[in-house]
């Protein structure tokens, strides 16, 4: 009986077909793994000789369906079983994944782990993760989905899962951790200018808004923290600048409150914009105070419209006119040459289809947006001249705005030769996001440059930046003139048209190494709206930005 008793338990552990797929059960674990083998049961794949003696060659090419197979079922089955060294062995980064799946039993307190692979694409294998999470006497469920890819190991062609940390769950970077106990800090509830509760439910966009609230507030506005399970960012995520993220809450906390400045209408009204076009990213203001009215990102991973660091292309263009307004080198009424080349530094800048226009004016030339008109005056700046111009009159490249999240707020580095006349047009090291870029046409709208806020300085005392000096009355009065010609008749007019009352407006394309399409950008106000966007991989600003931006101008107004 006992040989028989033996046998009948080595047969619970062979594979069993069904239905084309491969049933693994892992033994006394009661949870089964699916993988679906496009070519029946798994085999060697020449692994072994017809001698048995192991084959000395480096196994190359594609990937078969029942190498992915065999080695995502591999993984998967050690993983659910607790084997974690076996697991960790199965992926082609054994030290980091160790170190991972130890911590998801041990730190992030997750147990009785159940994975079913789905079908395989090519060599991605997607899965879900059903499990329960127990701390302290609190239990919970958990469910995700998550996928691996399978590669082949250089030294022998081994197929191996392809080892990074979102394989273990989707919102994990590389170098991210899994931990569930009392939160760090307690939750809030933030509110909108008219006391509404924002949530990521209804405005998906602020989910990192609302982490980053929780994390500079939660602590000061009177909650109290419950029990989570939480992503801890690594190093490389925090210079990222990625908060940490609650994935399941066992037990609640008491939330404190934090009122924002946003708008519920805009807030809802941008949501809707950049749902429409992928990689599209936009910011509303009110000029008159800095009030954040709207902030929304159609991908909601990462918070561009805030921390985008992204070449702003001829959006600069605002900037850099002041400037060579204000030192005399060009004037809006005044002939401007706009040559279809102009050579700096070795560099030779052309304008877009290389048009030129003989006899214009510089009003011509931004409203058209001319390159060559601002690349001619390089050889009259100094290193310096526009990195001062946006500090000092915008308020930019400070690294000093206290918005009430983490933001970037701008780069405009000192260089000199060809890359200084590159930043002039909004290309080299210029670095902007739609925040900055709104904040550059409010502070043309009011004269003064304000910064930016979401939550009001009043609620925790906080000093906001402030720029050193504003522009002349005159150079002023012919900026604001090239935005609104440019709004009625330039670049951005077709994205304009309907937007009435006080307007101007700038569009930008800013080229990007490696992109078929350059980043779309637009920046515009009306009355005392001002807002900017960008459409990555868009192509022109005015086609892409400048409706999502006109369209909330509009329901501003």
């Amino acid at each position: 009986m006992g040989n028989r008793r033996r046998v009948a338990e080595r047969r619970k552990t062979n594979p069993a077909m069904l239905g084309g797929m491969i049933a693994v059960v892992v033994g006394g674990a009661g949870f089964g793994v699916y993988a679906l083998l496009g070519s029946g049961a798994a085999a060697e794949n020449g692994t072994e000789s017809g001698s048995g003696q192991k084959s000395k060659s480096v196994r190359t090419g594609p990937l078969s369906a029942t190498e992915v197979t065999t080695a995502a079922r591999d993984f998967l089955t050690a993983w659910q079983a607790g084997k974690v060294t076996e697991a960790a062995a199965a992926t082609d980064d054994a030290t980091a994944a160790r170190a991972l799946l130890t911590g998801y039993t041990k730190d992030a307190h997750i147990k009785d782990v159940a994975l079913t692979a789905g079908t395989r694409a090519g060599a991605k294998v997607p899965f879900s993760v059903k499990a329960t999470v127990s701390y302290k006497g609190t239990t919970k469920p958990l469910a995700y989905d998550s996928a691996l890819t399978v590669v082949r190991r250089a030294e022998d062609g081994k197929p191996l899962v392809d080892w990074h940390s979102a394989v273990v769950h989707p919102d994990l970077k590389d170098g991210d951790t899994l931990v569930t106990g009392a939160s760090g800090t307690p939750p809030v509830k933030a509110l909108d200018r008219d006391g509404g509760e924002l949530t990521e439910k209804e405005y998906p966009s602020l989910g990192s808004v609302l982490d980053g609230l929780r994390e500079k507030y939660g602590e000061k506005a009177g909650g109290k923290a419950g029990v989570e399970l939480q992503v801890v960012r690594g190093k490389e995520s925090k210079k990222a600048e990625l908060s940490d993220k609650t994935l399941l809450e066992l037990s609640e906390g008491t939330p404190g409150t934090v009122k924002t400045t946003l708008s519920p209408a805009l807030q809802a009204a941008a949501e809707k914009q950049v749902a429409a076009k992928p990689k599209a990213s936009v910011v509303v203001l009110r000029p008159s105070t800095g009030e954040i009215l709207a902030v929304a990102n159609s991908s909601h991973g990462f918070n561009t419209a805030f921390q985008g660091s992204l070449a702003p292309g001829s959006t600069m263009k605002v900037i850099t006119s002041s400037l060579l307004i204000e030192k005399g080198l060009a004037s809006s009424e005044k002939e401007h040459p706009c040559p279809k080349y102009f050579t700096y530094g070795h560099w030779k800048f052309q304008n877009d289809d290389k048009f030129e226009i003989k006899n214009g004016t510089f009003k011509a030339s931004f409203a058209r947006s001319c390159n060559t008109a601002f690349i001619s005056q390089a050889p009259e700046l100094d290193d310096d001249s526009l990195t001062k111009q946006a500090q000092q009159v915008f308020g930019l490249s400070l690294n000093n705005w206290s918005v009430g999240v983490s933001t970037f707020d701008g780069a405009v580095p000192v260089q000199s030769q060809a890359q200084m006349a590159a930043e002039l047009i909004g290309q080299g090291g210029v670095r902007m996001n739609p925040l900055n870029m709104a904040s550059v046409s409010a502070t043309v709208k009011t004269g003064t440059f304000k910064q930016p806020y979401l939550v009001s300085p009043d609620v925790d005392g906080r000093q906001l930046a402030t720029a050193s000096r504003t522009m002349s009355a005159a150079t002023l009065t012919q900026l604001r003139g090239l935005m609104a010609y440019t709004a009625a008749y330039g670049t951005a007019a077709e994205a304009m048209s309907g937007v009435t009352g006080d307007v101007g407006a700038k569009t930008g394309s800013a080229e990007v190494d490696g992109q078929k399409k350059p980043n779309g950008w637009f920046t515009a106000y009306r009355g005392d709206l001002a807002a900017a966007g960008v459409v990555q991989q868009g192509g022109h600003g005015g086609e892409t930005a400048g409706p999502i931006v006109a369209a909330l101008l509009k329901a501003g107004g």
